[in-house]
């Protein structure tokens, strides 16, 4: 095993596991298996703090918009405020009354929440 001495003021410090990069050492699968362990950890931590809290807000977003029902009051990613007037199932869109005789239709995907609660979902805003 080789050793790096490192001079700092008075102190002489001697660290044994310290080696250069690219330094050929012996029991090559110890190496890499131990270049292995810090990347597992860090896709495991990926997984656990952006994978896992992005499922779970798709789910809650797919369940919100199959839900949603007619005479819901809603709020569109635009702004808009309505009620809807129409809703099918095996439609990707919806249709919402905005003002009398007003009617739009909006993709499902663009209805962010009800009216008075939280949005669900961004919707399509940047």
């Amino acid at each position: 095993m080789s050793s790096v001495n490192v001079q700092l003021a008075t102190w002489n410090l001697e660290l044994p596991g310290l080696v250069a990069l690219g330094t050929p050492q012996q029991g090559g699968q110890q190496s890499l298996l131990g270049a292995a362990i810090p990347i597992l950890l860090m896709l495991g931590i990926f997984y656990f703090l952006v994978l896992m809290p992005m499922k779970k807000k798709q789910q809650k977003v797919e369940a919100f918009q199959s839900a949603l029902k007619v005479g819901d009051k809603v709020i569109v990613s635009g702004g808009i405020y309505g009620t809807l007037t129409r809703v099918e199932s095996d439609k990707p869109s919806v249709q919402v009354q905005i003002a009398n005789n007003v009617r739009i239709e909006v993709a499902k995907a663009g209805i962010v929440g009800y009216q008075g609660q939280d949005p669900v979902s961004e919707g399509n805003q940047s």
